[in-house]
């Protein structure tokens, strides 16, 4: 694979002039940042300790749960309104997602062996999961990267941002608790600021309270000091104690 500077130089020409309804922005950014995490963990995972390895390849099977299931999303919600009014329009990045689910069945396997694989055949099992892992994060960067752009020219040239918060709408309203949660552990933390007080104000306006409550104590933890007093004062919840605003 070579990079082409002219696709790299042609990202800054791809955000339409006025700021239109982005589907692919947050939930990318979680992924990414699920990805890069886990990438990093398996490649520092010690494995001599028993409990940071079976926690380690369990956080890269948490990872691929996630990853298939994203890919059932795009394909019901957002290729079935591109099809709707451009068809064919998401063919060529079903066919990759298709080539995504292959790999997760792939890595899913690999990880499985090296929890069987004896103690002394762990590290070269592991390196070995890496490597895999890593091809398959560097795909998906890249296949990210061909919805945020040729996606989005074809949702914003037949929906109004009205229509595209519609169907974004109802893609979050089909996704379990528990997944929403998993999401949000990702998505809230590697947000930007604004994007985070926006989002969580949103909810706090129509999630129910306990909802509401639940999600700010999940991502808590994931945020710095600095982070949380913004988020706070951006919420109107009380500030944190001894900590300087």
């Amino acid at each position: 694979m070579k990079i082409d500077p002219r696709e790299i130089a042609a990202l800054a020409g791809a955000q339409p002039a006025a700021p239109r309804m982005d589907m692919y922005a947050g939930i990318h950014k979680a992924l990414r940042a699920f990805m890069a995490d886990t990438l990093l963990g398996l490649g520092r995972m010690d494995v001599d300790d028993d409990l940071e390895f079976a926690q380690t390849c369990d956080r890269v099977m948490q990872l691929l749960v996630l990853c298939r299931s994203h890919l059932h999303h795009e394909n019901q919600f957002v290729h079935a309104a591109m099809e709707a009014r451009e068809p064919g329009a998401s063919a060529a990045i079903e066919a990759e997602h298709a080539g995504h689910e292959d790999a997760i069945v792939a890595l899913a396997a690999g990880v499985s062996q090296l929890l069987a694989c004896a103690r002394p055949a762990r590290p070269a099992a592991a390196h070995a999961v890496y490597r895999q892992l890593s091809l398959f994060i560097a795909h998906n960067f890249e296949h990210m990267n061909e919805e945020e752009t040729a996606h989005n020219r074809v949702l914003w040239a037949h929906y109004t941002d009205e229509e595209l918060v519609r169907i974004h709408d109802a893609l979050v309203a089909s996704i379990p608790p528990q997944e929403m949660m998993d999401v949000m552990r990702w998505l809230v933390p590697y947000m930007a600021p604004a994007e985070r007080a926006a989002l969580l104000s949103d909810m706090q306006q129509h999630a129910p309270a306990p909802v509401f409550a639940a999600v700010l104590a999940h991502v808590q933890p994931h945020l710095t000091p600095n982070e949380w007093a913004k988020l706070a004062r951006a919420l109107g919840l009380p500030p944190v104690p001894g900590l300087v605003h």
